[in-house]
């Protein structure tokens, strides 16, 4: 199975750009599209959602997982709103009564899949390691 490099593994550069720079594109992405397609902000929705736990793969843990989650998706609910209100059309989808908030919504959203992603990758590195005879640092072989 592919053992993905672990964010923390990663030169500065690579990691602003995965835990910044993406999340703010496709926030932007999503920001123009949502007053624009409704079909077109779902579809980028359910990337950003995959995307998140996928990125959670790269951490030990689920808390590193929902860390990370927390940051990218405040990131994309900040650009989603700022290029939102910048495009200036009427959104096709419900920002809410108090469209700040969405940022609060879209962080707590990504922290749960980046924890999810987190926890799974953890889970299949144990069963990998049982497997091997293998006890990982940190694990409790009499929790599972």
């Amino acid at each position: 199975m592919f053992e993905p490099t672990l964010f923390r593994d990663r030169a500065r550069p690579v990691q602003i750009v995965l835990g910044g720079v993406i999340p703010a594109i496709l926030g932007v992405v999503a920001g123009i599209l949502i007053g624009a397609s409704t079909g077109g902000y779902w579809a980028i929705a359910a990337v950003v959602a995959i995307g998140g736990i996928v990125a959670g793969f790269e951490h030990q843990d689920g808390w590193g997982g929902a860390d990370r989650g927390l940051v990218g998706g405040a990131v994309y609910g900040i650009a989603l709103l700022l290029a939102h209100a910048v495009a200036g059309t009427h959104a096709k989808v419900s920002l809410g009564s108090h469209p700040p908030l969405f940022a609060v919504v879209t962080a707590i959203i990504g922290m749960l899949l980046g924890a999810l992603g987190g926890w799974f990758a953890r889970t299949q590195r144990a069963r990998r390691a049982s497997a091997a005879g293998v006890t990982l640092i940190g694990s409790d072989p009499d929790s599972e």
